[in-house]
């Protein structure tokens, strides 16, 4: 097939690696030209890729027309706080009926719309899918084994995405709950930094296996108000990601909370990693909501709290320990 990737950050570099070496002409688009020229003057020394190497025969551009002229699927790679812009950019130069597949994860603070929502906003004609998954680029662009899930309404579609993206190394599976996936996949990173936050205070795997256990039960709660089924929360973009964010040394999220947790500010942190950390743009509409469907999202709380109000972690940790005593869930009876 010809496949266009949007965005040449290092998920969109290893994706574009990934469908060459299965086969595809892969277009690769950053409106970057200096991420451009990097990439054609050095295939073999990707910035944030060690070890990776870019075939020869992806084309990599700037020219977003040109990306968007005639390819059976577009993957949407660009950091989540540019995917209206680019969808509004992009828009008037997409066939009806593109399917397209998204691959960021956040939401948007101002509407509350997953990426997935964005996209449809902005390209109304399109198919919007979601490909999520406990899927490290640094691992990824290396042919580690992975295994990912893709989320569309037609099973048909899903189907395609799934045969596209599918190698030995990578496997994929379908799953018709988007709006579950995509809450697993944006909300999870809420859940990172305060798991980084947990090991810069010098906190042991007892504390961050009670967060990261926590933490899916308030990403459950909210999903299923707003539609999303237990068992995608469950499985590979639910408690998969989860885990390997909270604990991966690839996690920006879980470094930018380390950063956090050893002293730190949040804009200082963000400057160390270096990359776009998704869970600081996500937190503050995870808790918006949470209070829109009346969930309760202590975790998410207390992370509100120290990016955007000085709260210090430790007294994070004491509030969120000191709280009222509840059950385990409240869906299991004596």
């Amino acid at each position: 097939m010809n496949i266009s990737v949007l965005g040449a950050g290092t998920w969109g570099t290893a994706l574009a690696i990934l469908l060459s070496n299965n086969g595809h002409k892969v277009i690769l688009w950053s409106k970057l030209q200096k991420e451009v020229d990097a990439l054609l003057d050095n295939r073999n020394d990707i910035k944030n890729l060690p070890g990776a190497i870019m075939p020869q025969d992806v084309e990599i551009t700037s020219d977003l027309t040109y990306a968007c002229m005639e390819p059976d699927i577009i993957v949407f790679a660009v950091a989540s706080p540019f995917v209206r812009s680019t969808a509004n950019e992009a828009a008037k130069l997409i066939k009806k009926g593109q399917i397209i597949v998204n691959v960021a994860k956040g939401i948007e603070e101002t509407t509350l719309f997953t990426l997935t929502d964005i996209i449809q906003d902005e390209i109304k004609d399109a198919e919007i899918t979601v490909l999520s998954g406990p899927s490290h680029a640094e691992e990824v662009s290396r042919g580690i084994p992975t295994t990912c899930v893709v989320g569309a309404k037609n099973k048909a579609t899903a189907s395609l995405i799934q045969d596209a993206f599918m190698t030995e190394n990578f496997r994929v599976y379908t799953n018709p709950d988007i709006i579950g996936i995509e809450l697993g996949g944006s909300l999870k990173n809420v859940i990172a930094l305060a798991a980084g936050i947990s090991d810069g205070l010098g906190f042991g795997d007892n504390t961050k296996a009670a967060l990261m256990t926590r933490g899916i039960a308030e990403i459950s709660r909210l999903g299923l108000k707003m539609g999303g089924r237990p068992e995608t929360f469950s499985g590979l973009s639910g408690v998969g990601d989860l885990i390997v964010t909270c604990s991966s040394r690839h996690s920006r999220n879980r470094n930018a909370g380390v950063y956090i947790g050893q002293g730190m500010s949040v804009s200082e942190a963000m400057d160390k990693v270096a990359q776009t950390v998704e869970g600081v743009y996500s937190a503050k509409a995870a808790l918006a909501l949470a209070r829109k469907y009346e969930v309760e999202m202590p975790i998410v709380e207390q992370i509100n709290l120290i990016l955007f109000e000085n709260k210090s972690p430790k007294d994070a940790v004491a509030d969120l320990l000191l709280r009222d005593k509840t059950k385990e869930s409240n869906s299991l009876e004596w």
